[in-house]
């Protein structure tokens, strides 16, 4: 049983890119299971085990200390952990997984440009209909605080963790906060993201736990694996 515990990706291109990224710097990681178990053995740095989560897991193991650094989005981080720049700090940005969270509307709104724009379109939504528009998504903590900043008040979340941009389609809401790599898929939904409608622009980023308990050992295994990549992680 090793002395710090890292949280790396369980699947995926994100998997697979974090441990071409490691093996880069010096340390070797390999699955040790079969099938679905979720397990990896690290090489390079004495005393550093490696669990394998799924993409939401990792902030939260994060914030309740359970594992000492672990690789995931920006965007996860700053949704999934309240007050989280006193929980986890970001040591590294990877250059890999980028991705914008953006507010997108159906093409044909043509008189929806801007933020400023779709709260006068809440507006009207609400004299019409007498309830507030609906924006679809899962990121439901950005959300709220890019549109407080932004002055659009009159709008109800709908939580959306499935193919959020088939929602105006579907009739399920009327706008939406989603994650982009290319837009592509937006733009196949017959989707606009707004002129000033960037919420954030993450990537994956190696990040360390401020609740973790860093007993001398953690921290010895911490200095070595920083040594190794070349990172400060102090």
């Amino acid at each position: 049983m090793g002395a710090l515990t890292l949280g790396l990706p369980s699947k995926g291109r994100l998997m697979e890119a974090t441990v071409e990224w490691f093996a880069a710097r010096g340390v070797s990681i390999r699955r040790s299971g079969a099938g679905r178990e979720y397990a990896a053995l690290a090489e390079g740095v004495e005393g550093l085990d490696v669990v394998m989560l799924s993409a939401g897991e990792i902030p939260r193991e994060l914030d309740r200390g359970r594992i000492h650094l672990g690789v995931t989005g920006e965007d996860l981080i700053r949704e999934k952990i309240a007050g989280w720049e006193a929980r986890v700090r970001i040591v590294a940005a990877m250059g890999f997984g980028h991705a914008d969270l953006v507010v997108a509307v159906p093409a044909w709104w043509i008189d929806v440009e801007t933020m400023a724009d779709l709260d006068e379109a809440c507006a009207q939504f609400r004299a019409r209909h007498g309830a507030a528009l609906r924006i679809g998504t899962k990121y439901h903590t950005l959300t709220r605080e890019f549109f407080r900043r932004r002055g659009v008040a009159d709008y109800r979340i709908v939580d959306s963790q499935g193919a959020t941009e088939a929602g105006p389609k579907n009739q399920s809401f009327e706008a939406l906060v989603d994650i982009t790599s290319s837009g592509e898929t937006l733009s196949a939904n017959h989707l606009r993201v707004l002129s000033d409608g960037l919420i954030l622009q993450s990537q994956a980023n190696l990040c360390l736990s401020l609740a973790a308990d860093w007993s001398a050992k953690a921290a010895a295994v911490r200095d070595r694996l920083a040594r190794t990549l070349g990172l400060a992680l102090g």
